[in-house]
């Protein structure tokens, strides 16, 4: 009985685990169809996103079919509940890729993003993908220290993100305001993608040790103090 019970607890985890690796692809397939204007691309991000959807309510029926079966205590009960919040970030996380992906098709034929940031804009959609890839291998290896990364790693979002900002707020900005438009929500988009896939690896740091994560980085004492 016990056996079985792991074994559930081990296949939320694996959920999670495809439900990560299938946003950060399709953030980076949406980035791709946004940058080419590449409508039957776009079309199949959005397509996909009920994939992980269904993901999350399949992992949410299970984790709540076990919190009644088993009443789980302590770390299991921590597990659970944490891998219940886990995949309501991924799932958002697949929302933003499909927000991505719908304004490439708003916006057909014609490309939203201007050429000359392009550069930026693929930039943005690589680090995002990165950063939900090392999310999924945190979920995998329950690796404290790397998940603490993704917070600094997070940092380069953050100034790409204001880069497009000191692009829009240029007096030679000559692309009108519904690119403008454009412009702001993908940054928005990406950062929040960014956001979630720290926050799944703050959850993790949560599931091992019991504490948050800001909490262990506060009471790590910096080299050289």
């Amino acid at each position: 009985m016990r056996d079985a019970y792991h074994e559930e607890l081990d296949s939320i985890g694996e959920g999670l685990v495809e439900m990560a690796r299938l946003v950060g692809s399709a953030i980076g397939r949406a980035t791709t169809a946004m940058l080419d204007a590449d409508l039957k691309l776009a079309e199949s991000v959005i397509a996909a996103d009920q994939k992980v959807d269904d993901l999350q309510h399949d992992l949410e029926a299970r984790a709540i079919a076990l919190l009644a079966r088993q009443q789980p205590v302590a770390t299991d009960l921590r597990i659970v509940v944490t891998s219940l919040r886990m995949s309501a970030d991924l799932e958002r996380s697949g929302d933003l890729a499909q927000h991505v992906a719908k304004l490439t098709r708003l916006r057909y034929p014609e490309r939203a993003v201007p050429h000359d940031l392009h550069a930026t804009i693929l930039e943005m959609g690589q680090l995002a993908q990165r950063l939900m890839a090392k999310a999924a291998e945190v979920i995998i290896t329950k690796d404290v220290d790397l998940a603490l990364q993704l917070e600094q790693d997070d940092d380069e979002m953050d100034l790409l993100h204001r880069t497009l900002f000191q692009h829009l707020m240029d007096d030679r900005w000559k692309h009108g305001i519904e690119t403008a438009v454009d412009v702001t929500l993908l940054g928005r988009y990406y950062e929040r993608f960014a956001d979630h896939a720290v926050s799944v690896a703050k959850r993790v740091v949560y599931l091992v040790t019991g504490e948050h994560a800001d909490e262990l980085q506060a009471a790590t004492p910096v080299e050289g103090a």
